[in-house]
């Protein structure tokens, strides 16, 4: 019974009516999203660093496995940020398109522009951006992959 609509420089919408992300501007007070690339089996550890570290940041985190919805629940403010590896541009492209209508952010996880291609996905209502990117840049740095 939900219908999100975005236009380009023409706002994003639920069932007709404007949305906009949240307004939590502590990411001890954020909800988080996210998911798991489908190499999460043989990758376990390196994915789960990151769940570990949100949970030690944020209010909590969940996972409701459509990475579009979760960029579409960033949009309307369910949830605060988003974050996942390895998505396709099917998964990202309309739901990136409604975060950044809504007034949020997308990139990758050190802040750089977004990449539908690309294999990092970050989303938030703009005021943890940077507190969410700090997190992601630590566990990356300490998996020796930054």
């Amino acid at each position: 019974g939900e219908t999100f609509a975005a236009r380009r420089d023409g706002g994003a919408t639920l069932n007709g009516e404007p949305i906009h992300v949240s307004t939590v501007d502590d990411l001890d007070h954020g909800l988080i999203g996210t998911g798991f690339p489908y190499d999460r089996r043989q990758q376990a550890d390196f994915y789960l660093g990151f769940v570990a570290d949100f949970i030690r940041n944020a209010q909590g985190v969940r996972r409701k496995g459509s990475a579009a919805l979760d960029l579409c629940y960033v949009a309307c403010g369910r949830l605060d940020g988003f974050w996942e590896w390895k998505l396709r541009p099917w998964d990202t492209a309309a739901g990136a398109l409604m975060v950044r209508e809504a007034g949020g952010i997308v990139s990758d996880f050190r802040g750089g522009v977004f990449d539908v291609h690309g294999e990092q996905t970050l989303a938030s209502n703009g005021s943890l951006h940077p507190a969410m990117i700090e997190v992601l840049k630590k566990r990356l740095e300490h998996a020796g992959r930054l």
